[in-house]
């Protein structure tokens, strides 16, 4: 409801506008009508202004350093919950009861299994595909063989869709590592957790029994607590975009996939690896710290800061903790281990980063831990669009209940040439 208004003068005319308030955060002026009143628009490149959408999901202060996914907080979350659990929350809007988390993750575990003609696909890439490429297509394709959950119309089939999408998504993945290895694809297992199951389909091997390392299996699980949901960031927009045309839900996530390849978006924790794979030893941090703080260097610590948090990142902490839980009981020796241990002490105690905020991220730590576990950095990408889907699919199933959701239609300052007629090719 409108709570007040804000004026904007145009033409000597004087036009008042709404302002709307959510149950917290910035309040948002409404300028639905502002084109038809006046013939103009806003100019907001990258919408860093612009609230495209009203939603229940999730809230981020980037100053104070919050995160709430359905008001509880994330740290909460990542220490007391499970991320079946959060994915039920996001779904669903209130956390589960025993029995209720019980039906849903047995639904989810029923759902993990592909069809098997879909396994085919893989055989038409390289051995050498990135994994987000196969990913993008083969997330794609699951509309050829679900034909009964894409009418986004019909509840059920949108509840069908969003089950399949959460339960699937991990077992594509790892189908998409061990295609890369040349290795046989594993089918998962109905009597393992969520990422227990998801560590078996990716390591083990059929020459041996594997064993879930539960304390991997923590870490998984928080990672993907941790990245289940970002409110509207560039691939969230994207699914609601690709979503508010009409196109099914698998087709709508391939989209939020693609996005996230970007190296400025899902990229960033293995830009933050391969960081310090450059820096490579200890001894060799003040020749980077002092790039990082020349400003004529185009040198940036990878890791550190984030566009919206402009605090410590409320995930980073928990992130933190989890590495060094990964790195003692694997017993990893790595130099890069101890590169970025030193990196993370003079970046919280160095006045210059804390100054500017620059604060070890979720990246930072997530990269690290994946790395320990041993999953090659072009999975890691893979791996943020698997705890993604979640949030995507939540977000996705908002929209499309929203009965103010419009097909998205940004606009443009355009600055080409005016009219202008035809020349015959001979005489130009």
């Amino acid at each position: 409801m409108a709570t007040d208004k804000v004026s904007l003068n145009v033409d000597d005319k004087t036009l008042d506008y709404g302002v709307l308030s959510g149950t917290i955060g910035p309040q948002v002026v409404d300028i639905r009508k502002l084109y038809g009143q006046t013939g103009l628009f806003t100019y907001d490149p990258g919408f860093t202004s612009t609230a495209s959408c009203h939603s229940a999901l999730t809230y981020i202060d980037g100053d104070e350093g919050i995160l709430l996914h359905r008001g509880y907080p994330i740290d909460q979350l990542a220490e007391q919950s499970s991320f079946m659990e959060v994915s039920y929350l996001l779904l669903h809007g209130e956390l589960p009861t025993a029995q209720a988390l019980e039906e849903f993750s047995r639904t989810i575990t029923r759902h993990t299994m592909v069809h098997e003609q879909l396994t085919t696909f893989y055989r038409g890439f390289r051995r050498d595909a990135h994994p987000m490429a196969i990913m993008c297509g083969v997330v794609g394709a699951l509309s050829a063989f679900y034909h009964d959950s894409t009418d986004i119309n019909d509840p059920v089939q949108r509840t069908i869709a969003s089950h399949r999408l959460i339960a699937k998504i991990p077992t594509i993945a790892a189908m998409a590592y061990k295609y890369s290895v040349g290795q046989p694809f594993v089918s998962p297992r109905n009597d393992l957790s969520y990422a227990g199951n998801f560590l078996r389909m990716t390591f083990s091997v059929p020459a041996e029994e594997y064993v879930v390392d539960p304390v991997v299996e923590a870490a998984m699980d928080k990672i993907f607590i941790l990245h289940a949901d970002h409110e509207q960031n560039a691939s969230t927009s994207t699914v609601r975009l690709a979503g508010s045309s009409g196109a099914n839900p698998f087709a709508c996530i391939a989209a939020g996939i693609a996005c996230l390849w970007g190296p400025a978006h899902g990229g960033a924790n293995e830009a933050a690896l391969n960081m310090l794979r450059e820096i490579g030893t200890v001894d060799r941090i003040p020749e980077y710290i002092a790039r990082a703080k020349n400003k004529d260097d185009p040198f940036r610590l990878m890791g550190f800061g984030h566009r919206v948090y402009k605090n410590y990142d409320p995930r980073a902490k928990v992130m933190q903790k989890t590495a060094n839980e990964v790195l003692e009981k694997l017993g990893v020796t790595d130099p890069i281990f101890d590169v970025a241990r030193e990196l993370e002490r003079i970046a919280l105690s160095d006045e210059y980063f804390v100054s500017k905020k620059l604060y070890p991220n979720v990246d930072f730590y997530s990269g690290i831990i994946l790395s320990a576990i041993g999953f090659p950095t072009d999975m890691f990408t893979v791996l943020f669009a698997l705890a993604r889907t979640v949030g995507w699919v939540a977000q996705w199933n908002e929209m499309i209940s929203d009965p103010e959701q419009k097909i998205g239609r940004p606009r443009q300052l355009y600055n080409g040439p005016t009219e202008r007629d035809y020349v015959a090719i001979g005489n130009r």
